[in-house]
């Protein structure tokens, strides 16, 4: 289900300026949420305008195509600082990083894991955990996770800064009515 909106919503998003970071239903029949998480292409900070803009665009297409045919909640947020880790490009950006990942397959008998992701070598991530370094099939991640640090923060913070300085509004393209 996740993918089929995925791909529903894809084009919309980016022709917005903003990426998809999730896609993910959540919740039972009773109570189900579709939760966009987008941040913008820019890396400049998402505000409560952006994910308005998007969840009034992405309501349009979802009541177009009617891909889910229960009642549902649609949210659509930012990823936050300590946000989830989906593409390899996720982990190539935050490398240096913590983060607390459970992987679909155990390696070395365990298939939880926390540290500090020191490289990436092929397919694998290379990560300084609690008991040494450990190499992760990136394709057997189940769920990953940065963990909130004050060095997190400042680097985010730096990003953001870094992107606000050469991004101006203008650049954002116009919502479609």
């Amino acid at each position: 289900m996740s993918e089929k909106i995925e791909k529903l919503i894809g084009p919309i998003v980016d022709e917005l300026g903003y990426e998809l970071v999730r896609v993910q239903m959540q919740g039972g029949a009773r109570r189900a949420t579709l939760q966009i998480m987008a941040e913008r292409r820019d890396r400049t900070a998402m505000l409560v305008e952006d994910c308005a803009r998007l969840s009034r665009a992405i309501s349009a297409v979802l009541d177009e195509a009617d891909p889910i045919t229960e009642e549902y909640l649609l949210e659509v947020s930012s990823p936050g600082i300590d946000r989830p880790l989906m593409k390899r490009a996720d982990y190539e950006r935050f490398l240096g990083h913590d983060v607390k990942l459970e992987m679909t397959m155990p390696v070395d008998g365990r298939k939880r894991f926390q540290g500090a992701m020191i490289a990436i070598e092929g397919y694998n991530l290379l990560l300084n955990s609690e008991s040494g370094a450990v190499s992760l099939p990136l394709a057997s991640i189940k769920s990953a996770k940065l963990i909130l640090t004050d060095r997190l923060i400042a680097a985010v913070e730096n990003e953001n800064a870094a992107a606000a300085a050469f991004v101006g509004e203008a650049d954002v393209p116009p919502i479609h009515a």
